[in-house]
């Protein structure tokens, strides 16, 4: 019964890594689509955003089997626990850059700048990077990397004051570039959501760690 139930928690733990995986692949493609103004691939996001929902529901039904069967406790207990819980965190986070592709659609035709446009390509790599960070952090049971994501957050809250200034400053400038930068920021935004919920499965990592549930930005 024990061998069943580690193969079963093992193809869990696989099963959400995957999902990590491919949330950080979506993120760094619809930041790309965005800064290339290709539509077509953002299209192609839109279109299998259904993917990552798929992989939340499989994982949900798997740990509440996994719980029904086996009734894990402890340390086993823990892991099913953050897997169900941060598992809804990383279909947020695909939600998000789904919503980058959309905005790569709505962008077209209007006048850009190159100067934020680039701003936002740093963004969406350091975003990508805390999204894979968040991952091995998980895949490692490492506590320590857990905490160290908010140092991602706090960059990327900086990254998008620049993108809000200078998109404030353009718009004053041209207005043509309203539409433009109305995009810039709902962008900024939805990478700036994509690292809250990571930083979420930074404290799933810790209770699965310690058992105790804490708030990152206020962990000294």
């Amino acid at each position: 019964m024990r061998r069943q139930f580690d193969d079963e928690l093992a193809d869990l733990d696989n099963g959400f890594t995957e999902m990590g995986m491919l949330v950080s692949d979506v993120t760094q493609r619809a930041v790309d689509a965005f800064i290339n103004h290709d539509r077509q691939s953002a299209q192609a996001i839109i279109d299998h955003d259904h993917d990552i929902n798929e992989r939340e529901i499989q994982l949900e039904a798997k740990s509440f089997e996994i719980i029904a069967l086996y009734q894990p406790v402890t340390m086993d207990l823990r892991e099913v626990v953050t897997i169900l819980k941060a598992v809804s965190d990383l279909e947020r986070a695909g939600d998000h850059a789904r919503n980058i592709a959309i905005a790569t659609i709505a962008v077209k035709g209007n006048t850009r700048v190159a100067e934020i446009e680039a701003q936002i390509a740093e963004m969406g790599h350091l975003t990508t990077k805390m999204v894979q960070s968040a991952i091995q952090a998980y895949v490692d049971k490492d506590a320590e990397a857990a905490k160290a994501l908010v140092t991602f957050d706090n960059q990327l809250q900086e990254h998008q004051k620049v993108i809000t200034d200078a998109s404030y400053q353009q718009i004053i400038q041209n207005p043509d570039v309203l539409k433009a930068a109305t995009n810039y920021n709902i962008v900024a935004g939805d990478l700036l959501r994509i690292a809250d919920y990571m930083t979420n499965v930074g404290e799933w990592i810790i209770y699965l760690k310690t058992g105790k549930i804490v708030e990152l930005k206020f962990l000294n």
